[in-house]
């Protein structure tokens, strides 16, 4: 198969850094030929690269003049690599760091202009220089980030005049239907006919949403096989955890018709932390299978990611590398500096001598590759199966040549079975629309009935 834009290539002497596969060029084709694009491709499979591509082409052939891209901030020295190795010849300005210094961006004459979801939102509004003109193309990566339609970056990435709209996600789908629907409102705006639900929805998707499966495409990589580690609570950390529950149960009782859900995910996150480590002995069932399982790793020289909702001491990831020091643990958290979070990458990536990386899943779960590692361990999980997935697809992704192990630790007779349920719901649902697997059980239901199933029951 030709090389998108081949006349183009020809034309104007366009080069590639590297061969394409065929798929990515099924992706580029796609964004040249179409103004609303939902780019869905599952993490992994180079939707950055496919994007740079169609911007390139695009103004290869004069279609495009000036073209935004909002993404988050951990990613912009992504993006910015990217464009240089594959559309060198396209001028970039970066709208991000402070105020004075992004205006003059704003200013600044370039064809790419890259900015954070931060920076988009307080400079792109009605008032500002950046939004008084109009894109040819406004990108949106991980486009997740707007599933929140009353959101103020959702709002201001939506008002911007455009002729293209492009959005980038592998989790167009996180909680909810509504998730879903803000996302396609920007990507295809004013398209979805909430009174034609089902068929409506599905026809836009059909039309806007292009989705491709590492399974699919990717034919030589490696499995990835996973494996929920389920384990009973020592004797001391179920004590405090049925204290805590007790306690906890008898004060939402009280609370009457003061009683909200905020109380109510206050005491989910007491009971999940003492899952992780007991508060009064500092005991932790999961901790005594994890260094087991580090040491199993050591002797086959995989390295592994931990990932775990929680930053600090005593029960998150600060406290996780302290405990685990013997195996010299690379720790990334959110409120780490760029330079250094890229310093642990680059270590991690090239020193075999360090296996093991801490990460809270925020901070570590998207824009990422350390394929390095071949195991993953979520040593607590989220509401959100999606979060997971993007945390996994850090190391299933290509460049892996080893088969990918995850492992999911649930303490038994606690809350983190039913967390365990509601995310084998939610993935039903993803599937269901996104992957377009028939879900008999979700098929038949109305608007309002699945947005109840997707959301969490306490």
């Amino acid at each position: 198969m030709a090389a998108p834009g081949e006349a183009w290539i020809e034309a104007f002497g366009l080069e590639w850094p590297y061969p394409l596969f065929d798929y990515q060029r099924d992706g580029i084709e796609r964004l040249l030929s179409h103004r609303s694009v939902l780019l869905a491709d599952e993490m992994g499979l180079g939707k950055t690269i496919q994007t740079v591509a169609g911007l390139r082409i695009l103004s290869a052939r004069r279609e495009i003049e000036r073209a935004l891209i909002v993404c988050p901030v951990g990613l912009i020295a992504q993006w910015r690599r990217q464009i240089r190795i594959w559309a060198p010849d396209l001028s970039v300005s970066t709208a991000v760091g402070a105020k004075d210094q992004r205006k003059a961006c704003w200013r600044a004459k370039a064809t790419l202009y890259l900015s954070s979801f931060e920076s988009a939102r307080a400079d792109l509004n009605a008032q500002s220089v950046g939004a008084r003109r109009s894109w040819d193309v406004v990108v949106v990566d991980e486009a997740q980030r707007i599933k929140n339609a009353k959101s103020g970056v959702a709002a201001v990435v939506k008002s911007l005049e455009r002729s293209r709209s492009w959005a980038l996600t592998g989790t167009p789908l996180e909680n909810r239907l509504e998730d879903l629907l803000s996302v396609l409102d920007f990507a295809a705006p004013g398209e979805f006919d909430p009174n034609g639900m089902g068929v409506g929805l599905r026809s836009l998707l059909g039309r806007v949403q292009l989705r491709r499966r590492r399974a699919e495409v990717l034919r030589d990589l490696p499995p990835k096989f996973g494996s929920v580690i389920a384990l009973d609570l020592a004797t001391a950390q179920r004590a405090a955890y049925r204290k805590a529950e007790e306690k906890g149960t008898v004060w939402l009782h009280s609370l009457g018709r003061e009683l909200r859900i905020s109380h109510v995910l206050e005491l989910i996150l007491r009971l999940k932390q003492i899952c992780n480590f007991c508060p009064e002995t500092g005991d932790s069932v999961k901790l005594d299978d994890l260094r087991h399982r580090l040491e199993e790793f050591r002797t086959s020289d995989a390295k592994a990611l931990i990932f775990s909702q929680f930053v600090e001491e005593p029960f998150g990831v600060l406290r996780l590398a302290r405990e685990l020091h013997e195996f010299r643990p690379l720790v990334i958290t959110g409120g780490m500096d760029q330079p250094a979070r890229s310093a642990a990458f680059d270590s991690f990536e090239r020193d075999q001598a360090r296996r093991v990386m801490v990460l809270s899943l925020r901070a570590g779960g998207t824009g990422l590759n350390l394929t390095a590692a071949s195991r993953v361990i979520h040593f607590d999980r989220w509401w959100n199966p999606a979060v997971e997935t993007q945390a996994e697809d850090r190391i299933h992704r290509i460049g892996q040549t080893r088969p990918v192990g995850v492992f999911a630790y649930v303490c038994t007779e606690t809350v983190e079975e039913r967390i365990a349920t509601i995310l084998e719901e939610k993935k039903a649902l993803f599937a269901d629309l996104i992957d377009g697997v028939p879900t008999p059980s979700l098929g038949r239901l109305d608007l309002d009935t699945l947005l109840r199933a997707a959301a969490p029951a306490y």
